[in-house]
């Protein structure tokens, strides 16, 4: 397959031809930066993991270059930290054993930027060839701006597809916003309990962010856990952890809503529940 940039690169941990690779892919992650996937998309690899019918596949849209680093890496130019991450991010994809891992190599700034069509394009040109059953992605409350960027790329992308071929759903995951204030009745609530080896080790691969100075690991595995714990407030545990989703499929399903509308109408419902809390204690 040819991409936008010419430093794109697939790699399939099982060494399966590129097409037949592809067209075996059940559950796509699609995220800003290497290792956004460990992080939000693990409900998707947990659920595909050695399943003969099952198989995730994943993509990461950027080129690792602006990464923060320190320590060992203080002294890392952007090639070479490119370099690593690039390493880092097929090296997860080999321990989870995921159908294929794409890597398209662009500038955040090309990511951001609604006017250039680069990213959309390779990303319709994946759904094509993929056509995924759920896809897991940025939530569009997300504070990251390239992270929003990937969001707004793969909805414009799914929306280019015939009906017959968009994911019957689209997931909007938690990074660097959780979801816990979404209403209950809109929450995906996510299983993603059991595995720990495995979540550790895929979330440990990526030594140039955590031995760099974000403990990513620790901070994710913690949001598990007290989400499964604080998920309700009357009744027990149902899992020992849960990571929080918001069902973007209307977006793709009907081309016509308006993406800000449907991310304020949430917020919105939110600032409501807290008014009618506040206006009931006043009372």
């Amino acid at each position: 397959m040819k991409f936008q940039n010419e430093k794109a690169q697939v790699f399939v941990p099982d060494s399966l031809a590129e097409e037949q690779a592809f067209e075996r892919v059940t559950h796509l992650g699609v995220g800003a930066h290497q290792d956004d996937l460990e992080f939000m998309a693990w409900h998707g690899i947990l659920t595909c993991y050695r399943q003969p019918k099952l198989w995730f596949a994943g993509v990461t849209c950027t080129n690792g270059a602006g990464s923060p680093r320190s320590g060992l890496y203080a002294q890392y130019t952007d090639e070479e930290m490119m370099e690593v991450r690039l390493r880092e991010q097929n090296q997860a994809a080999a321990i989870g054993e995921y159908a294929a891992m794409v890597q398209l190599n662009h500038s955040s700034s090309v990511v951001k930027d609604g006017g250039n069509p680069a990213l959309v394009d390779d990303l319709e040109a994946l759904l094509r060839a993929m056509r995924p059953e759920v896809v897991y992605t940025h939530n569009l409350a997300d504070k990251h701006d390239t992270h929003i960027g990937v969001a707004l790329a793969l909805i414009a992308a799914i929306r280019r597809l015939p009906e017959d071929m968009r994911p019957r759903q689209l997931l909007g995951c938690e990074v660097w916003r959780d979801l816990d204030w979404l209403m209950d009745d809109e929450k995906v609530n996510l299983d993603v309990g059991g595995r720990e080896h495995l979540e550790n080790a895929l979330m440990g691969v990526f030594d140039s962010q955590i031995a760099g100075g974000k403990r990513y690991d620790l901070a994710t595995a913690g949001r598990r856990r007290a989400q499964a714990t604080y998920n309700a407030s009357h009744g027990v545990d149902k899992a020992e952890k849960v990571t929080y989703a918001m069902d973007l499929t209307p977006l793709v399903r009907d081309a016509t809503l308006d993406v800000s509308e449907f991310i304020l109408g949430a917020i919105k419902r939110f600032e409501s529940d807290v008014a009618a809390k506040l206006k009931l204690r006043k009372a």
